[in-house]
């Protein structure tokens, strides 16, 4: 009979360690790292091995339709379903099954999802309260059976917005349950307004909560951050704590940003895009999804600054490759400490991910959403005249063995594949 692998003599320091801090009354619980899984990993573009895709059924579906839709997810586990947001223009969420993926040439090809839950406003129109503009639903979150939600004003030119965050129950039909808008304890509501995640169980002793976050590179960039962003917090203090604590993990403002704005770039600059954050278990890596245009880049219209798919006058760097950002958790360990400043921290990796069914004339945007349970990752695409697709992929990690126990080093530049 095996028995499991179980390191005692760590333990006991830990727990020494721990005793003695308590007993001379020098604890800091903000500052106790907790003991890293001796399976986490760094992880590389090979962990992730594609499944196949599906996408959302086409037509009007209560208030709204995936015609134009947002890349906004996030995974429901009590349904084994996702929460997505719709059409640009009205900012609902609707709730749909996961199909088995496919793998396919022909998008005609895929599987749709069934809808469980119509298109709705899961704020009851309290997120419209955060400014006076156009407002997006920055990100969606499922946390012990609630659904927590994100808005931001689209171009909030006099940074006014300061409330960001609302709760609703996973019955979206539901009424009066909503409660917001909520004010996180940071500089600038831009961000925070966008993107959430889940923070695995092993490390939310040392983050110092369950929940990661954040938002990157909108409208008005000066008011967000100059690459990926993400801050740690607990949605249950959503209406218990004003402003509700948030500890910053990494972002970048204007005199700090991850690379120059207006300059030819694969690894930030004004056409870069993130909207999703994945924390994968069993793991130290930190995967943030989004765009990057990697040509020269240029401000004017498409004609100007040489685009084919462009379809508008602003920041242009064709080509256009979906990319992520791969950070390492010990980094931004060293952040939420305060041992660096949250802008000295670097992706050790980035990668383009290639989807399926590739535009020739449109620029794709995606997200990301993630089950710790079956280690799926799903990546949501809009695509030009095309109903929202989902991309699974599932890492193939888990924990089986693969280690990696070289000590952490200082970041001396970015690697990109």
């Amino acid at each position: 009979m095996m028995t499991p692998k179980y390191n005692f003599g760590r333990a006991l320091r830990i727990l020494g360690f721990l005793a003695l801090a308590l007993w001379g009354g020098h604890l800091n619980i903000n500052k106790v790292y907790a003991a890293v899984p001796e399976s986490a990993v760094l992880l590389n573009q090979g962990h992730l091995k594609f499944e196949g895709s599906f996408r959302m059924p086409p037509g009007p579906i209560g208030g709204s339709n995936f015609g134009y839709a947002m890349t906004v997810a996030t995974y429901n586990p009590g349904n084994d379903s996702l929460f997505l947001v719709g059409h640009d223009h009205h900012q609902m969420v609707a709730e749909v099954s996961i199909p088995n993926p496919v793998i396919t040439t022909e998008e005609s090809n895929l599987p749709i999802a069934s809808v469980l839950q119509p298109f709705v406003d899961p704020s009851e129109g309290k997120m419209y309260t955060v400014d006076d503009g156009k407002i997006n639903v920055g990100g969606l979150l499922v946390l012990n059976n609630k659904l927590y939600g994100t808005a931001y004003d689209y171009y909030d030119a006099d940074r006014s917005q300061v409330f960001s965050h609302f709760s609703s129950s996973l019955n979206m039909s539901e009424q009066g349950d909503a409660q917001g808008m909520y004010k996180l304890d940071v500089e600038m509501a831009g961000t925070v307004s966008g993107y959430m995640g889940h923070i695995p169980l092993e490390w939310q002793m040392a983050f110092g909560g369950p929940a990661l976050t954040g938002n990157c590179c909108i409208s008005i960039i000066s008011r967000s951050s100059y690459g990926p962003a993400a801050f740690v917090f607990n949605p249950a203090d959503l209406g218990q704590q004003d402003p509700v604590p948030a500890t910053p993990l990494v972002y970048y403002p204007a005199t700090h940003p991850l690379d120059e704005w207006g300059e030819e770039s694969t690894i930030f600059n004004g056409t870069s895009e993130v909207k999703g954050v994945v924390f994968p278990r069993n793991s130290r890596t930190v995967l943030f999804f989004g765009q990057q245009g990697v040509g020269p880049f240029c401000y004017g219209t498409p004609t100007e600054c040489n685009d084919p798919i462009g379809d508008y006058k602003g920041n242009h760097a064709y080509p256009y490759v979906t990319q992520i950002w791969a950070y390492d958790a010990l980094d931004l360990l060293k952040a939420k400490n305060g041992e660096v400043e949250p802008w000295d921290v670097t992706p050790y990796e980035i990668w383009r991910l290639l989807l399926p069914f590739a535009p020739t004339t449109y620029k794709s945007k995606i997200g990301g959403a993630y089950d710790p349970a079956t280690q799926r990752v799903f990546v949501t695409e809009h695509r030009e005249g095309s109903p929202l697709m989902v991309h699974v992929f599932t890492l193939t990690h888990d924990g089986g063995g693969l280690s990696d126990t070289t000590p952490p080093v200082a970041v001396q530049g970015l690697t990109v594949n």
